[in-house]
């Protein structure tokens, strides 16, 4: 049966060779755990019980949730074409649910990282792409705002006398962040040096050097090749300068309500995991302090 399933993978639906291979190697493994507990593998006395000692033992193997499901996946889809092929008349794999996926924590910078990297930026204030770039770290890090937000950050958004700026988040949502005073000089001197720019883009507050408006790619290099002097994260993106946001001021003893409307989270839950990574760092600093630990 199970290489009837494969030709019609192969020849039927055009799958490639390397997806049939899966297919191949999940069935097999499964008739191999089947096999080993049952003497044989006959798909159509399967029952829902086997298929979850399956599942149980690939997870007590160390198998991630997403790698079981997909093995759970190709199971369904080998019933789905016996029943059609009227090979079998039962599924043992109706009521088999899939497992819940690993909450990955968010990563982000630690804070000496970032302070030397805005240090190292602070150079040479006076050229108008090292002020420009130090000025989007530090509006990633002081805000929090998303990639697509600060591209699109137009002038009129920046209130310099009461130090905010105005965002238009996801479903064209507007939330007001307040920025400090340090941020509030390096506007004011981007905005002198990118004023004597001719020609200039007069909607939005980021611009290239040749006046143009910014486009996301070059931000995510920007923040990318700054951030790769300084940190040996995997990822060195404005996402983690938003992730870095979160869990520093949790960390100072910010309130999750408040955390959840500057960042523009839709729900608390969103908001909740920066709480999984602040635990964490508890956790480790108690192992590492603690005598007892």
């Amino acid at each position: 049966m199970i290489e009837l399933f494969l030709k019609y993978l192969q020849y039927e639906k055009n799958y490639s060779s390397h997806t049939v291979l899966s297919y191949k190697t999940d069935l097999e493994g499964f008739s191999a755990f089947s096999t080993k507990q049952n003497g044989n593998f006959e798909p159509t006395e399967i029952e829902s019980k086997l298929i979850r000692q399956w599942i149980v033992s690939m997870i007590e193997q160390g198998m991630s949730p997403r790698s079981a499901n997909r093995k759970i996946s190709t199971l369904k889809t080998f019933y789905r074409f016996l029943l059609r092929s009227g090979l079998t008349s039962t599924n043992p794999v109706k009521t088999i649910k899939a497992l819940k996926p690993e909450k990955k924590l968010p990563l982000f910078f630690k804070e000496r990282e970032l302070d030397r990297a805005l240090d190292a930026t602070i150079i040479d204030k006076k050229d108008f792409e090292t002020c420009r770039n130090l000025l989007i770290i530090e509006m990633f890090y002081e805000t929090g705002i998303r990639l697509s937000e600060l591209v699109n950050l137009k002038d009129s958004n920046v209130d310099l006398s009461a130090k905010t700026i105005k965002v238009l988040g996801k479903r064209n949502k507007e939330r007001i962040i307040p920025f400090g005073k340090k941020m509030y000089k390096n506007i004011i001197m981007y905005k002198n040096l990118r004023d004597e720019i001719p020609n200039r883009d007069q909607t939005y507050l980021y611009i290239k050097k040749n006046g143009e408006k910014m486009y996301s790619r070059l931000v995510y290099q920007i923040v990318y090749n700054t951030m790769s002097e300084h940190s040996s994260l995997s990822k060195r993106s404005p996402h983690v300068l938003r992730h870095t946001f979160a869990t520093s001021v949790l960390n100072a003893g910010a309130e999750l309500n408040a955390v959840k409307e500057i960042l523009g989270h839709a729900s608390l839950a969103a908001t909740q995991i920066y709480t999984h990574t602040t635990f964490e760092q508890m956790r480790n600093a108690y192992k590492k302090a603690h005598p007892r630990a």
